[in-house]
């Protein structure tokens, strides 16, 4: 047999013949292209002692957030170890097999540790480079995200998937609050790789955190070819256009955006749940009638409520069920947070400590208590990070918070959180926080005239 290397020049295990499939498994990775698992299968079919395929399989299916995907996952660790046994792996490989045994027994942030290794041992890798971020990315940690691109940078001028790694670095960038060289680097990955997707939602999310909804808009408009090939990531990047609608009061083509792409496919992967809710939400905030919506998601909100995968999931399958009005899920699912151990793993630990602090506000939130919803939230949203996902999509819970205040009366405090809000937005204050910020000084000005008025009339007597 004749092995080959791969797209980044790394010799694999796998025969010469079937390089090209595999590269396009590498390829669709990077791109997040709706093709990758069917490339993976086919490389599979071909080759069933190639380990590293099966190990690719087991992790994809942790980083999906399923419940019964762990089943899969661990039939794809056992594959590679018989893959292994027939034909050795190279040291790389073994790293990858080895990365989803950790995962498997509950540590994720260990796996991510192993990649990095092969990524340290091979810095043109372009695979672990990206599994790298993706693990982080659900762990919440963009700060080893960061670390982990910055290694490798110098050695990847002339690399083939340059265009890939920027994007990634441009991300990091981005969540570092670095939102000039974040968005300078991500349209150069556009440049270089014009089906990076996460490259160009780099560059949305830059104008998402510093307030310039026109230009985000601008920038995604006429470059849909550039997501029109992925999986449900697709519907992540049209949600990214339905904020910066959203955010300069076009309400109505947020709305318009919701039913034609973000819920174009009725699935009920956590990804796209949390695109559905967290807009939802947002634009229930501003006043919006958003009729009957709630009720599918909170039908599927409900069917995926007992997975305890990740805390992030949790949440927005809450604000589903919240959203649904389906209050007795909603208390149950509340309890299932409350319930993980961190013994049990690392994304259970980050359940039963950040999640759950954060899902006690959301529901003395929908129950109308919003003082104690104010006192969990309000705490909350400094520790969020480590329930994994962007600023962007996390932002949901702060805006959140930032009712519960001010219908609690909390003036001063939610003030004070719509001024933390500005200075992690560069500065700059979004669509939401003038608006809340001009609520506050009506509801200010009236109690201050009503006040007068009240001493004016004890004059009178």
């Amino acid at each position: 047999m004749a092995y080959a290397t791969d797209l980044s020049g790394i010799c694999t295990s796998l025969d010469a013949a079937d390089i090209e499939i595999w590269n396009r498994v590498i390829k669709g990775i990077l791109s997040h292209a709706e093709s990758t698992a069917a490339d993976l299968s086919a490389v599979i079919a071909k080759d069933p002692d190639f380990a590293l395929a099966q190990a690719v399989r087991g992790l994809s299916c942790l980083l999906l957030g399923r419940r019964e995907m762990a089943a899969v996952a661990q039939e794809a660790y056992q594959a590679a170890l018989a893959a292994a046994r027939r034909r050795p792996p190279t040291p790389r490989e073994a790293g990858f097999m080895q990365a989803l045994a950790l995962w498997l027994r509950g540590y994720p942030a260990a796996a991510a540790e192993c990649l990095q290794q092969v990524l340290d041992d091979n810095p043109r890798d372009a695979l672990a480079m990206k599994m790298v971020q993706a693990i982080q990315f659900v762990m919440g940690r963009p700060d080893l995200m960061r670390r982990s691109v910055e290694t490798i940078l110098p050695h990847w001028e002339d690399h083939s998937a340059k265009g890939y790694m920027l994007g990634c670095h441009a991300f990091t960038l981005e969540e570092a609050g670095d939102y000039a060289i974040a968005e300078r680097t991500g349209q150069r990955a556009v440049e270089l790789a014009p089906d990076d997707a996460w490259g160009l939602h780099a560059v949305a999310h830059v104008f998402d955190m510093t307030g310039r909804a026109q230009e985000g808009l601008d920038w995604l408009n006429g470059r849909e070819a550039s997501w029109a090939h992925c999986n449900n990531f697709r519907f992540h990047v049209w949600w990214h256009q339905a904020l910066m609608h959203l955010d300069i009061g076009d309400f109505d083509a947020a709305l318009a955006l919701y039913d034609s792409e973000i819920r174009r496919e009725k699935t009920d992967d956590y990804r796209d749940i949390a695109n559905a809710t967290s807009l939802l939400a947002r634009l229930e905030i501003e006043g919006v009638d958003v009729g009957d919506r709630w009720e599918e998601v909170a039908e599927l909100s409900e069917k995926r409520a007992g997975d305890g995968c990740l805390a992030f999931a949790d949440l927005h399958y809450l604000l589903g069920l919240i959203g649904g009005g389906r209050d007795q899920a909603a208390a149950r699912l509340v309890g299932n947070m409350a319930r993980a151990r961190p013994s049990e793993g690392d994304a259970k630990a980050i359940i039963c400590r950040n999640g759950h602090h954060t899902a006690l506000g959301l529901h003395a939130y929908a129950n109308g208590n919003y003082c104690m919803a104010w006192l969990n939230l309000q705490k909350a949203v400094q520790e969020l990070q480590a329930v994994g996902g962007s600023h962007a999509q996390r932002d949901v819970f702060s805006r959140i918070a930032v009712e519960a205040g001010l219908r609690a009366g909390f003036l001063d405090e939610t003030e004070n959180l719509l001024k933390q809000r500005t200075r992690a937005h560069a500065g700059c204050q979004d669509g939401y926080t003038l608006r809340r910020l001009e609520f506050l000084a009506s509801v200010r000005k009236n109690a201050l005239a009503g006040h007068s008025g009240r001493a004016g009339a004890k004059e009178t007597v």
